[in-house]
């Protein structure tokens, strides 16, 4: 069974912890991994962009000039693509850019996920973080002692609002809901970063 050192917020190693090796052992599965980022960023498009085509725009019935005899060339309507304030060609219209991922699919992205986290040693457990205050100054010193640099995708869970709080405004650690947790957080984090409580409910979602 894999297992994994606990630190507290100062970077100190305090134990170790028993992970679930169907969870944190799995094999990596790269296509289902990109599937499953591919449908969540498609999910989150609005799909509401919209131009008018030439037949939309409003004016431009009469011919502008004669067919023959002008020396210029031949033009059928200042509506067409090619004059200022003309239609779009080919203009991008709404639609729906959703893709179903099945449930079993999403959780075998996300384990396969976390387990090449885990064999990377890309991920990090902190046996709690506790703030004298709500302040990013506070969380910088925790930052600062676990050496954790460029991004950083912090889990936690919903008792931990004051280190979401003071977090915020650091520019390189993203803060995510142990129940909310998707591949694209896992995926996106050079470390990920999870407190003993987030692993543990992090693990039982993955088993639901």
């Amino acid at each position: 069974m894999p297992t994994i050192d606990i630190l507290n917020q100062n970077g100190n190693k305090t134990g170790t912890l028993e992970l679930d090796e169907s969870v944190f052992g799995a094999a990596y599965n790269e296509p289902l991994i990109h599937q499953a980022v591919v449908a969540q960023m498609n999910n989150a498009r609005q799909g509401t962009k919209s131009t008018l085509t030439r037949t939309e725009v409003r004016g431009g019935g009469i011919k502008p000039w004669r067919q023959k005899g002008t020396g210029r060339a031949r033009q059928g309507s200042i509506r067409a693509p090619q004059w200022v304030k003309g239609g779009v060609v080919f203009a991008p219209k709404p639609r729906d850019f959703s893709q179903k991922v099945n449930k079993e699919a999403r959780r075998g992205a996300m384990v396969s996920a976390l387990s090449k986290k885990f064999t990377d040693g890309q991920i990090i457990v902190v046996d709690e973080i506790k703030l004298a205050a709500a302040k990013t100054k506070e969380m910088v010193k925790v930052v600062e002692a676990l050496k954790l640099e460029k991004n950083v995708v912090l889990c936690l869970t919903e008792t931990d609002a004051d280190v979401v709080r003071a977090a915020n405004n650091i520019p390189n650690v993203t803060t995510v809901n142990s129940d909310f947790v998707s591949v694209c957080d896992v995926v996106y984090g050079n470390k990920f970063v999870a407190t003993k409580a987030a692993i543990e409910k992090l693990t039982e979602r993955c088993k639901a």
